[in-house]
């Protein structure tokens, strides 16, 4: 059976390959896996049906035969696991890219959404001026952190896998305020992720949701 996703009907990141379908669609191409894509409304999403198959009302939502699953890290895990491609043979270098995996969703991620959030949400407050520095410190932190582990590696462990696929994933979404731009490796990194053809077929299918929406 041909998988099912999940994806926004509309979604708020305007195409630019944000939203957490777009994780899953890469490592479907990753693994040249073929797919189906049910798109979903923001008020579908709140509805008994999509409620079954996410008790959060988000997407991704990923079903194949009697298996259904949420969260893109869970997953891009299963895929991995599934499908040959995204992990290492070697038992010790599998765990080490699933470590990145967590490390992406657990240590890198939750600073770079703060950073994001604060900037949609309370521009406007009083007290964003005096908050903001404090969110970038703890932002930086983690990407200086990062930036020094992997030094001129072109990948975090080795071989692409995974865990690099997950890291750039939550990267992209720093690019917009500048910060991942300090830190040129990085930036090389976050390019050579989206340089891969797995990402720009990923890229290229979330993007024409926005374009036919755009149209309709």
């Amino acid at each position: 059976m041909t998988p099912t996703i999940t994806a926004f009907a509309t979604s708020p990141d305007r195409g630019k390959g944000l939203a957490r379908d777009m994780r899953v669609r890469w490592a479907l191409e990753e693994v040249g896996q073929p797919y189906d894509v049910r798109l979903v409304s923001f008020e579908e999403m709140k509805q008994p049906a999509h409620l079954a198959l996410h008790p959060f009302g988000q997407i991704p939502t990923y079903e194949e035969d009697d298996l259904v699953l949420f969260e893109s890290g869970a997953i891009v895990l299963h895929l991995a696991e599934r499908h040959a491609g995204l992990l290492p043979d070697d038992a010790n270098a599998r765990a080490r890219a699933i470590s990145w995996m967590f490390a992406a969703l657990n240590t890198v991620e939750p600073p770079i959404v703060e950073r994001s959030m604060i900037g949609l949400l309370e521009r406007d407050e009083t007290w964003y001026a005096q908050r903001l520095p404090a969110v970038e410190g703890r932002l930086r932190k983690r990407l200086g952190e990062l930036s020094r582990r992997l030094g001129d590696a072109d990948w975090l462990d080795g071989a692409f896998s995974a865990g690099d696929l997950m890291m750039v994933s939550v990267l992209l979404r720093s690019k917009s305020s500048g910060i991942l731009d300090e830190y040129p490796n990085l930036s090389a990194y976050v390019a050579r992720g989206e340089a891969r053809p797995a990402y720009q077929r990923a890229f290229a299918a979330q993007l024409a949701v926005f374009e036919t929406q755009g149209r309709a």
